[in-house]
């Protein structure tokens, strides 16, 4: 089966082309470095001929409201534009867990707005939201420092390893559409302040990490439910603390 993997050399996209090659199917890692532009439209119905399936993987190059709202709104108008009128009978979306609850952030209000595309559109879908994934704790503490300080709330997070959301995603995309939102989280729930001291204590880093409940997450006030699943989410099997051992091992 030819399954088309918008964003594929990002890394999600780059797991998920692999796994799926490795399970016998014609993954195609389409991206503006293969010649694929869901913005300019460039190769998108070669990319698209023959498609079953396409997971959109892709993301903003930037987090600026108006910026990242007009990626998501021109990529996915075009990208399900494109999926129409070659066929594709499976769309795919990675979103993230609590986009609809928290409208004080621009990226999530724009992927709440590319959802609502997905939604709208005639083609059968599955969009999965996710938890932060691991590798996005060192960027989440950078973005709260202030000198040798890191200001975070203490609200709890369910973050995952992208390894468990590469996994869950070809699963999605090898069933049969859902036309629903389906979550994914990890195994564990974790305070984002204790989970940003654990990351800095691994890698030997001295920054003070202060629990402030009003401190804002890019743009946004949280609460314990904010980021994390509702009922029977999906769940990945990787913890943190497993995961940065793993981590130590191969760099």
């Amino acid at each position: 089966m030819k399954i088309v993997v918008i964003g594929g050399s990002g890394l999600i996209g780059s797991k998920v082309v692999t796994l799926l090659r490795g399970k016998g199917h014609e993954a195609l890692a389409a991206s503006p470095n293969t010649g694929v532009n869901t913005i300019t439209r460039e190769g998108l119905a070669k990319a698209l001929a023959g498609a079953s399936v396409v997971v959109d993987l892709a993301n903003s190059p930037s987090f600026e409201d108006k910026a990242v709202l007009e990626f998501f709104e021109t990529a996915g108008r075009n990208l399900l534009a494109a999926e129409a009128a070659a066929g594709v009978r499976h769309h795919v979306a990675l979103s993230v867990v609590g986009a609809d609850r928290l409208p004080d952030s621009g990226y999530l209000r724009a992927k709440v707005a590319q959802e609502s595309l997905i939604q709208a559109s005639k083609i059968p879908y599955t969009i999965v939201r996710s938890t932060q994934f691991f590798e996005f704790v060192g960027p989440i503490a950078q973005s709260a420092t202030q000198g040798n300080t890191i200001r975070l709330s203490p609200a709890l997070l369910q973050p995952i390893a992208s390894d468990d959301v590469a996994s869950a995603v070809v699963a999605v995309a090898l069933a049969e559409p859902e036309n629903a939102i389906v979550e994914l989280a990890g195994p564990e729930k974790i305070p984002l302040d204790s989970l940003v001291r654990q990351h800095l204590t691994h890698a030997g880093d001295r920054r003070e990490v202060i629990a402030d409940i009003h401190a804002r997450y890019f743009g946004t006030e949280l609460d314990d439910r904010s980021l994390t699943p509702g009922a029977a989410p999906m769940l990945g099997s990787i913890r943190f603390a497993d995961w940065l051992r793993r981590s130590s091992a191969t760099g």
